[in-house]
Parts: C-alpha cells; structure tokens; sequence
C-alpha cells in the first residue's frame, strides 16, 4: 500500500496537464500558433496577405500615386497659371480642370482693387510689364495681344471670355465657373488677364450709337490689364 500513494499523485498532476494541453489545441485548429507568453493571444488570421505599409488613402501605393504607367498625370488633366501684377508679385493663382465635356475655372486671389474686373483667356504666350502689343502700343501685358478667338471665330463673346471677378473689400477673390467653349489644349501656353474695370460684355451704352468704337469692341471697356499669368 505504500507504493500506491506517488501513483495517485502522478495521476493528479498529469490530468490538468493533459487538459490545458487539449484547451491548446482546440484554441490553434484554425492555424494559429499558441503564444508562449503570459497575456498574449496570437494575431488574427486572414486568408489574404497585410497591405503594403505604403498604400496610402483612396486604396492607391504611394508608387501607383506617382504617375503609374499608363496612368494620366495631373498636367494632362489641369493647368494652373500664376497670376502677377506690373511689379511681378504674385497674387494667386488660376487653376483650368477637364471635366468631362468642359474646363472648369477656379480662381484664388488677393491684393486687387474691390469692385468688379474683367477676366480674359488672351492669345499671347508672355505676361511682361510694360509691353507693346502687336500694334505697337505700349502698357502693363499687352504682349498677351487680344482676347483669344477659337479657330478664328469672331464676334462677342470671345472664345476667352469668362466671368468677371468680384472683388471684396479685402482685396480678395474666389470664383469656381466652367466653359465649353476651350480645350486645355486650346488655351496651354496662352495668357489669363485680369482687368482694371468690369467687362460690359457687348452690352453697348447708347452713347456710342450709331455705332462702338474699336477698343470698345476689342476689350469690353474693361481698361487696363492689372494681372496676368502664363497657363501651362
């Protein structure tokens, strides 16, 4: 009888043995591995692979959001022109988008003279202080020459006209506004001008009955350019 007591308790400690180890393969049958330290359980088990640690919001890799091939870059999607005054100071920017059958335009600027201001697409390529027109006369962007007119159309409005700014008294503008009347591609390269007045869009006064005189007609009694800005 004395032997059958160390029996007994080998007995004793194999059955709680036995039992964490069956709780342990039960807790690893869906192919996870049992941690071996205190107070940790095992990571979830997904059939698919982590993502990449570079994916960045919108589900796209910071390698796919770097122009991937075949991909369009944002320069054949919009075009931005910085807008400047005479003195070269920038004072926002104006920023051309495709959607879908038309550009939308969006403007952001400060530091112009309250009130309304005329605003053009020009069929110049330069934005020089001081410059002579091709006619020969001589003031602030008039290198950016005259309204731009699509594939030599004619009449009012011009292809480039767009919305006038509305200024506020701070100086500053916003103006979100669309056109079908361009491509990016028709007005890449070519001048945006703000002016110094507002645009009376042909809407001729009657003093200039029996008929508008030329600069009238060319500019809309906008007045002078006060900024300008290459769109590229």
């Amino acid at each position: 009888m004395a032997l059958s007591t160390p029996v007994r308790a080998s007995w004793r400690i194999a059955a709680p043995l036995a039992a964490v180890a069956a709780l342990g393969l039960a807790a690893c049958s869906n192919g996870q591995v049992a941690s071996d330290q205190p107070g940790t359980t095992p990571a979830p088990f997904t059939s698919s692979a982590a993502p990449s640690a570079e994916v960045q919001e919108g589900g796209m890799s910071a390698t796919e959001n770097n122009n991937p091939e075949g991909s369009s870059s944002s320069s054949s999607t919009s075009r931005i022109a910085d807008l400047t005054d005479a003195s070269g100071k920038k004072l926002g920017t104006v920023t051309f988008t495709a959607d879908g059958e038309y550009v939308e335009i969006a403007v952001n600027a400060t530091g112009l003279t309250p009130g309304f201001h005329g605003f053009h697409i020009h069929q110049g390529a330069e934005c020089k202080p001081n410059s002579a027109a091709p006619d020969g006369e001589v003031g602030n962007f008039n290198s950016a020459g005259g309204h731009f007119q699509k594939d030599g159309a004619t009449g009012h409005p011009a292809t480039g006209d767009l919305t006038s700014l509305q200024v506020r008294n701070d100086g500053s503008v916003e103006l979100v506004t669309t056109s079908d009347a361009f491509t990016l591609d028709d007005i890449d390269g070519k001048a945006v001008i703000v002016h110094s007045g507002p645009d009376n869009f042909a809407n001729i006064p009657e003093r200039y009955a029996p008929a508008p005189d030329e600069e009238t007609l060319e500019t809309g009694d906008a007045g002078t350019r006060v900024a300008c800005g290459v769109i590229g």
